[in-house]
């Protein structure tokens, strides 16, 4: 999803008002039935809606029958927060909130500040005629990311590596509870793209190239939303009762990791079978774990964009698939189908809604939303029955995830964030998704590195940079550098994981100069990788380390023994690199916990654990190569990984690494 916040100055209520008025003053005549609400004396407390004990299906459709057009309209709109005041909220009967990457309540704000904005929210929902509770949506994709201070784990393609479902349910179950420290109880996770070419800026995001790999891994919608009883209907949303869990987000369908060139939102060009045999095949799993939403995707197959592609989104997923929960636009998705985009809003919107999106991602420009769909449904454009589908889908999932017994924030879980405990488990998570591609040259191994060494050398960008080994949707969108949320730097955990008596130099990038006046190093340790980006600022037909990292490693290596450690969100060009180096290892973006988990492995505590969840190629003309292509010729294959067997190198009885493809 985009994330760019517009600035705006906070309007007055009279200017909102005013604003609303014209926007629907052309369409009042036709209109005014549609605003005429039925008393407010006729909801009383003995609603069925508002009877937990009534099944689900009932309370939706006695809710859906007591509410107007406009209050139906409303429950299909998610603003961003920063539009979100509470007369828009009054007044439109919004029915969802979200915040862009870019958005907060203050910089830095804790979970306390988040708490209280959202109930804010709440508060206002809660006194509108029938009492319906927003939901309120964030991304939070390897942690709660956008929060400083939560822990971050390592992003989605180091956990492909790790290949751990039972991983997968703890880490979702740690990001559950601390995504709801903060009163959130909609995370936009997990996205469950195959990524077919890492030239796409979303890769990292995606767990492999391999479908079977993310089906595995896509175990964290357990984690998030609990476990589903053994006969649950696939395709129907679960959420586990006492409200320590948030539903889920099955993104982006489908297709979205295939596109030509692997440019973010283009084209994926290929049959139905393929299509489903690659991109589907994990939505498949999400349904029979009862994945509560799923998000459509920006790109298109052969031509047809995915937002108003009635055939997959209505026929295949909701019908074929059984999907009955929310199916959620992404980021301006209304926008986007045309180019330039909002060239025809009214022709975007009715195509939108008509293929079957429920809920409509605005962020901002919600009066076009609401002035766009009155003229559409009370012009026949939009059947009634596509609304009153949408929003039975909306108040199903308020409902399963307990909003309307429980909208406020459970402020007994503020000790859940960062908790000890989790950042223990990202740190694990860290460990066992490190890829060992090389070690040694010949028989001679440098892993693991000496605690003991009397003097090491760490050097590169990405050695001491918080913000680096967090990447892209880290506290901002795109990521940024240095210390932009608590955690431990690679160099610190280094430090911490050596003895007392060993010296450690940091120079991030040595010279000539520094290495001759410096030459009596045990070894050094490399850290180099990409700059962080999020989406399409991440598209790259160059595939190259940044800062100089591939120069840092030819100056240093050259001199001293070196284990190089990459950070980046995928592969990058290595072969004309690794003859230079002793020993290479992929750390893909571990997040806020690197330093003591990568620590933990190349001094042995650990051994490593890892398999490449994506082919590392060799130069990025073979692109796109995946295991299985006819020109299949990689630097390492999918699958391949070094241990150290550290067992057999304490005993003595071993002199060189293993891997197991």
């Amino acid at each position: 999803m985009k994330t760019i916040e517009t600035q705006r100055d906070k309007p007055s209520y009279d200017h909102v008002r005013v604003r609303c008025h014209y926007s629907v003053l052309h369409y009042l005549c036709i209109l005014l039935p549609l605003f005429l609400f039925p008393s407010a004396s006729a909801i009383t407390a003995e609603a069925p809606y508002k009877d937990p004990s009534f099944p689900i299906e009932a309370r939706v459709s006695d809710l859906l029958s007591r509410m107007t057009i406009k209050e139906k309209i409303g429950q299909m709109a998610q603003i961003d927060r920063s539009v979100a005041f509470p007369e828009v909220i009054r007044e439109l009967a919004i029915g969802s909130v979200l915040n862009g990457g870019e958005s907060a309540p203050e910089p830095g704000a804790t979970p306390a500040m988040w708490a209280d904005m959202i109930d804010g929210y709440q508060k206002v929902a809660m006194s509108t005629r029938l009492q319906i509770p927003v939901i309120y949506g964030t991304d939070a994709i390897h942690g709660h990311n956008n929060i400083v201070g939560a822990t971050i784990f390592p992003h989605n393609i180091g956990l492909g590596a790790a290949r751990d479902e039972d991983l997968m349910v703890r880490i979702g179950r740690a990001t559950a509870l601390e995504v709801l420290a903060t009163g959130v109880p909609y995370p936009f996770a997990p996205c469950i793209a195959v990524c077919r070419d890492p030239r796409w800026g979303r890769c990292y995001e995606s767990y492999s190239e391999d479908t079977e790999i993310v089906r595995r891994m896509a175990k964290i919608i357990v984690g998030l939303q609990g476990l589903p009883p053994t006969n649950h209907t696939s395709g129907y949303p679960f959420v586990a009762k006492g409200g320590r869990y948030v539903m889920g987000c099955a993104k982006h369908f489908t297709g979205d990791g295939g596109t030509e060139g692997g440019v973010d939102e283009n084209n994926t060009v290929t049959t139905y079978k393929e299509l489903y045999r690659i991109h589907m095949l994990p939505y498949k799993d999400a349904m029979a774990m009862g994945v509560s939403s799923v998000m459509a995707s920006f790109s298109s197959w052969n031509g047809v964009k995915m937002h108003a592609n009635h055939f997959l989104l209505t026929k295949i997923l909701k019908q074929q698939m059984s999907f009955k929960g929310l199916l959620i636009s992404d980021w301006e998705a209304v926008e986007r189908l045309t180019n330039p985009p909002g060239l025809n809003y009214t022709h975007g919107l009715k195509a939108v809604i008509n293929a079957g999106i429920d809920m409509i991602m605005i962020p901002f420009e919600y009066e076009k939303f609401f002035t766009t769909m009155h003229f559409l449904v009370s012009s026949g454009q939009i059947p009634i029955s596509r609304i009153d589908d949408a929003v039975t889908r909306i108040l199903r999932v308020k409902f399963i995830l307990g909003l309307f017994e429980r909208p406020m924030a459970d402020r007994s879980l503020f000790g859940m964030f960062g908790h000890k405990k989790h950042r223990e488990l990202a740190r694990e998570a860290v460990r066992k998704s490190l890829v060992l591609l090389k070690n040694g040259k010949g028989d001679e191994k440098l892993l693991p590195l000496s605690k003991n060494a009397p003097k090491i050398l760490v050097a590169g960008s990405h050695a001491h940079n918080i913000g680096y080994q967090c990447g892209g949707w880290t506290i901002t969108w795109q990521g940024s550098s240095g210390n932009t949320t608590k955690g431990i730097t690679i160099l610190e955990g280094i430090k911490k994981a050596v003895s007392k008596q060993t010296q450690v130099v940091f120079e991030e990038r040595p010279d000539e100069k520094f290495l001759s006046e410096n030459n009596d190093f045990s070894y050094a340790i490399v850290v180099v990788g990409e700059l962080p980006y999020a989406e399409f600022n991440g598209d790259s037909k160059e595939l190259r380390l940044a800062l100089d990292g591939e120069e840092t490693i030819k100056t240093l290596c050259s001199k001293v023994k070196c284990l190089v450690i990459i950070v980046s969100g995928r592969p990058v060009v290595m072969e004309p690199y690794v003859d230079m180096m002793e020993a290479l290892v992929a750390a893909w973006l571990p997040g806020s916990e690197a330093g003591n988990g990568i620590a933990d492995v190349i001094f042995g505590d650990f051994d490593f654990h890892g398999k490449l969840s994506r082919t590392w190629f060799r130069r990025v003309d073979q692109l796109p190569m995946n295991y299985g292509d006819s020109h299949y010729d990689p630097l390492y294959p999918l699958g391949f990984g070094l241990q150290m067997n550290l067992s057999l190198l304490k005993s003595g009885n071993v002199t060189s690494s293993s891997s197991t493809v």
